[in-house]
């Protein structure tokens, strides 16, 4: 092999790594942006968590209605979910799917 054809097959590898090391980085960045939607989201649990036992401790024997964080009326005996979290407004991206790249 001449030198001329080692030197192409060195920069085509080189030119390969630095795409595999880009989408790594990228699917490091994806992750490290769902780690901190996961966190939010467990902040915000853990808080309305809180606020319910808060509000269990402190209920009245004669009251069978709570309200729950955004205002409205919850019965007491639904657990007090309300269908619609701020939470799940915010969708993480899709999980990407595992390059299987021919070496």
């Amino acid at each position: 092999a001449s030198r001329a054809q080692i030197l192409d097959k060195a920069t085509e590898y080189i030119q390969y790594m630095r795409r595999k090391n880009h989408t790594h980085q990228q699917d490091i960045d994806d992750l490290k942006r769902q780690n901190a939607l996961l966190e939010q989201q467990v902040r915000a649990l853990e808080k309305v968590k809180g606020s319910a036992q808060l509000q269990a401790s402190y209920s009245s024997s004669d009251s069978s209605l709570y309200t729950n964080p955004k205002g409205s009326a919850v019965s007491a005996f639904d657990g007090g979910s309300d269908s619609s979290s701020e939470s799940e407004a915010e969708e993480p991206p899709n999980r990407k799917k595992l390059r299987v790249e021919a070496s």
